[in-house]
């Protein structure tokens, strides 16, 4: 299938067929091109054939033939396209499985389809390609169209959640943001994660960062800010 128009085109990747049904239905009632796959590997494949008109991925975390982490894994080395896990999985490590291997957001069944949808125009408005082509600030410079980041000009792998990250730091220069704003911000008001997950991703962007640029600061029991200094 090929976007026509304007409209936007959804991938859903989904066993269970009622389910799979009930949102490809949904979705494209509220304007949405639909395509979809029942197991992991017609997903890679759909995705593949689909690969330039694809704009967001909904991703079962639990699929036959190949397991939906495996499937994140794979359209991880090949694109940036944002993705959405959904699983029965609610558990604090699964959902930082996903998050390790290039989610941008987690819902758990089960859920509500407006809600869905609200998280999926988040998600496709906080990935919309940005009026700057480059950013730079300090050692770091981000493509803002490819989705890369580079340190001292040597390109640096993201996760989609790290990316987002550095980028509302850098949109909110010198300003302290609370782990709650943080979460509500990049994980979406929706989300039922807690503030370890801001604090694990901060500190994998850190190390990153390396010791060398020390942009995240901390204010003890408050929140972080990102300051490049003396520029």
């Amino acid at each position: 299938m090929i976007a026509i128009s304007d409209k936007r085109t959804v991938l859903i990747v989904e066993d269970d067929n009622k389910m799979r049904t009930t949102v490809m239905d949904y979705l494209s009632l509220n304007g949405f091109n639909v395509l979809s796959a029942e197991d992991g590997e017609v997903a890679l494949e759909v995705f593949k054939a689909n690969k330039s008109c694809v704009d967001i991925i909904l991703l079962d975390g639990m699929l036959p033939k190949l397991d939906g982490l495996e499937v994140l894994k794979t359209i991880r080395r090949m694109s940036m396209v944002p993705v959405i896990m959904i699983s029965a999985r609610e558990s604090e490590m699964d959902q930082l499985r996903g998050f390790y291997n290039g989610a941008d957001n987690y819902i758990t069944k089960p859920f509500l389809l407006s809600i869905l949808k609200e998280q999926i125009n988040a998600l496709l408005n906080r990935t919309s390609p940005k009026v700057e082509d480059h950013i730079i600030r300090g050692a770091i410079r981000i493509d803002t169209n490819l989705h890369r980041l580079y340190i001292d000009e040597v390109e640096v792998y993201t996760t989609p959640k790290e990316y987002d990250l550095l980028m509302y730091f850098i949109e909110n220069e010198k300003i302290v943001l609370d782990r709650n704003q943080i979460l509500d911000r990049v994980w979406g008001m929706d989300y039922y994660g807690d503030f370890r997950t801001v604090d694990t991703i901060i500190k994998q962007l850190r190390r990153k960062l390396t010791d060398r640029h020390k942009y995240i600061k901390s204010v003890y029991g408050v929140g972080y800010y990102f300051e490049v200094d003396n520029v």
